[in-house]
């Protein structure tokens, strides 16, 4: 009997033993998952395909993820709220070719740049706005809070109106409401290239410059920019941002500062 006993004392005390090493992030311990707010509209950077958010932006986090030990939950969501939803912990990421300005990072902090850009505007074809001064006076379509938004805001006499998403300018623009729709360029080209048959066309167009599209997080979170800043790193380092930029931007060329040995495109954040 007393042998008896001792097993089975043994065998729940290996069992408790197990429990408290797991509880304690054992061997069995899952891996952090965190919460990623991004665009579903915004193709190539960020996108819904098949029920699975995708994109040059989010695929690079995938892996980045992956190399840091953390996984990833994308959260559809409108740019206006993203960044504020970021600083107050509904999102541990912002993932949405976010363009790291000044302004941006007086509410959140960004990791360094993964990709640069340029703003454009899409306009009917034989509109003839090529420069700045044609933007004057025009009902000129941003998505509301974007760098876009910004821009036009600048244009002397424009009239600026505002859009949850990208699919909603587009098609206000096809109906004739608007006279341009500001956009990334990368995700203008690609509407012209999807859709031939629209008689639309890529007018005044600006380098977005000194403002890499970077990462966003909670200044808090000090812990996680590291991480992503390694893995960004690393990604750069092997040659993986350039396979997965070229997955998405296939006449586009990479910034020579994300290329295999490049220094990549660091960003201050303001309390550095």
């Amino acid at each position: 009997m007393r042998s008896t006993l001792s097993k089975i004392t043994a065998v729940l005390t290996a069992g408790a033993l197990t429990l408290s090493l797991a509880a304690c992030g054992g061997s069995s311990a899952q891996a952090t998952t965190l919460r990623v707010g991004t665009l579903s509209d915004a193709p190539p950077s960020i996108y819904l395909e098949n029920g699975r958010f995708t994109g040059y932006d989010n695929e690079l986090l995938r892996d980045i993820a992956k190399r840091e030990g953390f996984e990833v939950e994308f959260v559809g969501t409108e740019f206006s709220g993203l960044l504020a939803g970021v600083a107050n912990g509904k999102f541990d990421i912002g993932s949405s070719t976010i363009s790291s300005t000044e302004a941006r990072k007086k509410t959140v902090a960004f990791s360094n740049g993964y990709n640069t850009g340029f703003t454009t505007v899409v306009t009917a074809k034989g509109a003839n706005l090529k420069s700045a001064a044609a933007l004057g006076g025009k009902r000129l379509g941003v998505v509301q809070g974007s760098v876009q938004d910004e821009f036009a805001g600048k244009v002397a006499g424009a009239q600026v109106v505002r859009f949850p998403d990208y699919n909603a300018g587009f098609a206000q623009l096809k109906n004739g409401t608007l006279d341009g729709w500001v956009v990334p360029q990368d995700i203008g080209q690609k509407y012209l290239d999807q859709n031939p048959a629209v008689p639309l066309e890529l007018g005044y167009t600006v380098e977005d410059k000194d403002t890499p599209s970077a990462f966003a997080v909670s200044k808090k979170n000090t812990e996680l920019l590291k991480k992503l800043n390694d893995g960004l790193a690393k990604a750069i380092a092997d040659g993986t941002v350039a396979r997965i930029y070229g997955q998405f931007y296939k006449n586009t060329p990479l910034s020579k500062e994300l290329q295999p040995g490049g220094p990549g495109l660091p960003v201050k954040n303001l309390d550095a």
